[in-house]
């Protein structure tokens, strides 16, 4: 795989307040480039939801309603986070969760495709007993050690995606390869059905 033939990508990760559908409580985005994260130019932020985080929800990332209480509301984040993500690529672990997320925030953002490391994983390691982040981190051996934070806050586990789509991607030769097995139907970047040849359109 030549990552430099990549397109601009971001690993982001979301965490919301357990409501139907979910306000944002943080969100995290952390760019790849040349094959490696960006730690350094990774943004991740608090954000003061609406209505309270629920008990469920803080049971599985931690954060409390009093953390966020002095937290910014997605009303003075948001327009960062569209300018950070316009235009680019995004990945996740079971994207359309994160990207339905985003996309519900920012009605008016349009990334260039999103890749799916869950989707990828099964590809990959078809043979795999799990496909969560932590089942695939264990399968694959990565060294989380010097990944900053906590697993189910979002800055941490979009690095440690960020570091499996890299031990992913090394499975493939080219980008169209990758995104042939990472990319959802029906999401941007999705790659576009064949188009028939004028042998095969012709009725006998």
């Amino acid at each position: 795989m030549d990552y430099g033939t990549w397109p601009r990508v971001f690993v982001v990760d979301v965490e919301g307040n357990g409501a139907q559908p979910p306000d944002l409580v943080e969100v995290a985005a952390i760019p790849v480039v040349n094959g490696s994260p960006v730690p350094s130019s990774a943004r991740s932020s608090l954000i003061r939801p609406p209505h309270p985080i629920t008990p469920f929800a803080m049971r599985v990332h931690h954060i409390t309603n009093q953390d966020v209480a002095t937290a910014p509301t997605w009303q003075q984040v948001g327009a960062q986070v569209h300018a950070d993500l316009e235009g680019a690529w995004i990945a996740a672990h079971n994207a359309h969760v994160d990207y339905g997320v985003l996309l519900r925030h920012i009605p008016q953002w349009r990334p260039a495709g999103v890749l799916d490391t869950l989707r990828l994983a099964r590809a990959t390691y078809p043979a795999a007993s799990g496909y969560s982040l932590d089942a695939l981190i264990e399968l694959t051996g990565i060294d989380l050690a010097a990944v900053p934070g906590q697993r189910h806050r979002a800055g941490f586990d979009a690095h440690a995606t960020a570091l499996l789509l890299l031990d992913l991607a090394a499975h493939y030769d080219t980008w169209d390869a990758l995104i042939a097995a990472a990319v959802p139907p029906g999401v941007p970047g999705a790659p576009l059905p064949a188009t028939p040849s004028s042998e095969e359109q012709t009725l006998w």
